[in-house]
């Protein structure tokens, strides 16, 4: 059987994700124990991101074509592969919570949404809350105003209850 043969069903599997995903991060994991790794995966799993280990030529064949082409300058050296699929920021923001206590594991780039980002900039994106947290703060505004108002009317209408009597 052709190496090609060999390759087509794993470079189909990446194209799979990478067409489902809203974005593709890339870590240099060497260091990481497999314990380590383990915790990690599970963290990526829960927030549903799909963590894997690829070749980079595998991953190279893959990604031609899509935005996650832009990645090809850091497809050097071991490669993880972590792809967003309902959060785009997710993978971003849990490697580098998990970085913190296991600094091993480093951001190499990262495609979110379609635009480029560095080790710096996939710092700076791992910052931004997730959807549902900025959801949540928006609907926390929105209600505080309102909340305040009906407390005015409430206390107009028991002063105007209070004068009528």
């Amino acid at each position: 059987m052709a190496k090609v043969e060999l390759k087509k069903p794993v470079v189909d599997e990446i194209k799979q994700y990478a067409s489902e995903a809203s974005a593709a991060v890339l870590v240099d994991y060497r260091g990481l124990s497999v314990a380590q790794d383990t915790v990690l995966r599970s963290k990526l799993r829960e927030a549903g991101v799909v963590y894997k280990v690829y070749k980079n030529t595998m991953l190279h064949l893959a990604f031609e074509g899509t935005d996650f082409a832009q990645l090809d300058s850091s497809l050097e050296g071991p490669t993880a592969v972590a792809f967003g699929m309902d959060d785009a920021t997710a993978p971003a923001r849990i490697i580098k919570e998990f970085s913190k206590e296991n600094p091993e594991i480093e951001f190499k780039a990262g495609v979110i949404e379609g635009t480029y980002y560095d080790a710096e900039g996939m710092s700076v994106i791992a910052d931004i809350p997730s959807r549902d947290v900025l959801i949540s703060k928006l609907l926390g505004s929105l209600q505080s105003p309102i909340a305040n108002f009906a407390r005015v009317i409430k206390q107009i209408a028991e002063k105007g209850d209070a004068a009528a009597e």
